[in-house]
C-alpha cells in the first residue's frame, strides 16, 4: 500500500510546548509512528504572553515574533526528523496550526491571527508547508474554529454508540459524534488556560501538576458562581473563544472587586472546578451520550478527570490512549490530517460546527 506521510505540529494556548507528530494515514487504525513534544523557548513564550495580554505592542514585535516562530517551527521539524530518522523525501507535507495570538470571529470584521512564518519552515526544512487554516472559514461567515473535529469524525466515529471528543488545552471544546446526527463541535471555554496562568502568578510553575494543588484546596462556591455568570458560557453555538477572553486579568478583576480574601489554593481549586463544570453543563445539555473520550493537556490532570467523572458518572469516560493515540498529540495528528486532505482538495471546514455558509479548502500551501 502507498504510504501517505504527514508531519503535524501544534502549539497551543497553554505555550508548554510544540507537539509534532509523524503519521501515516495508509494505517487507518493507527497512523501515529513517531511523536514528541520540544519545550517553548521561556524567553519566546513571555514575548507572546505579553503580546496577547498587554493587549499592546508594535508592528514590528509581531513580525519578530512571526519570524521566530517561524524559525522554532523549523528547527523543532529538523531536530525531530533527524533524532527518529525520519527520511523527509517521503513527506508530503507538514500541517503547521501556528501560534494563536488573537481569535476574534465575530463582530463587523472578524479575524483570527496565527503567528509563525509558513515561508522560514518550508525554505528550511524543505518540505511543501500548510498553514493559515482557520481565515477562509471565517472569510465564509464560520468561527474558524475548532478545526479538529474532521479529524475527530476520520478516527474515533462510532456506529454502534454516541461519541463526545473532548479536548482540553488551554481551551476545551467538544465533538459532537452521533449516530445518524450532523457532527457538532464548539469551544465550552476554559481548558488550562487559567489554572496555568494561576499557579504561574503565585507559586512561578508552569502548571498544576496531576492537579496535586488544586486537590488541596476547597471551590469557593461564590467565586464559582460569578465565574459561570460569565456571558459567553450560555452563548448558543457554533462558538469559539480563547486568550484575549479568558486571562489572567479576567480572574484578577474580580477576585480583587470581591473575593481578595480568597487562600491562593481556594482559588485553584474554584478555578478547576469551573473548567470541570463549563464542560459538563454543555454535555449534559447535549444528552444521550455514550462515551467521552478525552485528549489534550488535560486528560493528564488527574483532580480535573476525577471531578468530570463525577460529574459524568453514568457516561463512559476514558482517555485517547484507549483508542491508539496518546492524549498529547491528537491535536498534532489532526493538523497532520488537516494538511493530507488540503493537499489531496478535500475541503477541511465543517460547517455545522464552524458556522460557515459552506465546505471550503483549508489552508495556504507553500513549496
Amino acid at each position: 500500500m502507498k504510504k501517505s506521510q504527514y508531519i503535524g505540529m501544534m502549539s497551543g494556548t497553554s505555550l508548554d510546548g510544540v507537539d509534532i507528530c509523524h503519521a501515516d494515514f495508509s494505517q487507518p487504525q493507527n497512523p501515529l509512528i513517531q511523536q514528541k513534544e520540544y519545550p517553548f523557548p521561556q524567553d519566546l513564550k513571555k514575548e507572546i504572553l505579553d503580546l496577547c495580554q498587554n493587549n499592546s505592542t508594535t508592528i514590528e514585535k509581531v513580525g519578530l515574533i512571526d519570524h521566530k516562530l517561524g524559525q522554532l517551527y523549523a528547527n523543532v521539524v529538523l531536530k525531530f526528523t533527524s533524532e527518529f530518522k525520519i527520511n523527509t523525501k517521503e513527506i508530503l507535507a507538514i500541517g503547521c496550526h501556528g501560534q494563536t495570538v488573537w481569535h476574534s470571529p465575530e463582530g463587523p470584521y472578524p479575524f483570527s491571527i496565527q503567528l509563525g512564518d509558513l515561508n522560514i519552515i518550508a525554505v528550511k526544512t524543505g518540505i511543501k508547508t500548510i498553514g493559515d487554516f482557520r481565515r477562509k472559514d471565517i472569510a465564509l461567515g464560520g468561527q474558524g474554529a475548532p478545526l479538529v473535529p474532521v479529524f475527530h469524525n476520520h478516527f474515533f466515529k462510532s456506529e454502534t454508540e454516541n461519541r463526545i471528543i473532548l479536548n482540553i488545552g488551554g481551551i476545551s471544546n467538544i465533538t459532537k459524534l452521533y449516530i445518524n446526527e450532523p457532527i457538532t463541535g464548539y469551544d465550552t471555554g476554559p481548558g488550562n488556560i487559567l489554572l496555568d496562568a494561576w499557579i504561574r502568578k503565585v507559586k512561578g510553575l508552569n502548571y498544576d501538576q496531576n492537579g496535586q494543588w488544586a486537590s488541596t484546596g476547597t471551590v469557593h462556591k461564590k467565586l464559582l458562581k460569578i465565574l459561570l455568570s460569565d456571558p459567553y458560557f450560555i452563548k448558543p453555538a457554533p462558538k469559539s473563544t480563547g486568550r484575549e477572553k479568558f486571562n489572567l486579568n479576567w480572574i484578577e478583576n474580580i477576585l480583587k472587586n470581591q473575593f481578595d480574601h480568597i487562600p491562593e489554593q481556594d482559588v485553584m481549586a474554584t478555578l478547576t472546578e469551573l473548567t470541570a463544570q463549563s464542560i459538563t453543563n454543555e454535555i449534559n445539555n447535549i444528552n444521550k451520550c455514550n462515551t467521552v473520550i478525552v485528549c489534550g493537556g488535560g486528560a493528564l490532570n488527574k483532580d480535573l478527570l476525577h471531578r468530570l467523572k463525577r460529574k459524568l458518572h453514568k457516561i463512559n469516560i476514558a482517555t485517547s490512549l484507549k483508542y491508539n493515540i496518546d492524549p498529547l498529540c491528537v491535536e498534532s495528528i489532526a493538523f497532520a490530517w488537516l494538511a493530507k486532505i488540503r493537499n489531496e482538495e478535500i475541503s477541511g471546514n465543517i460547517p455545522s460546527v464552524t458556522g460557515a455558509r459552506e465546505d471550503t479548502l483549508l489552508g495556504t500551501i507553500v513549496k
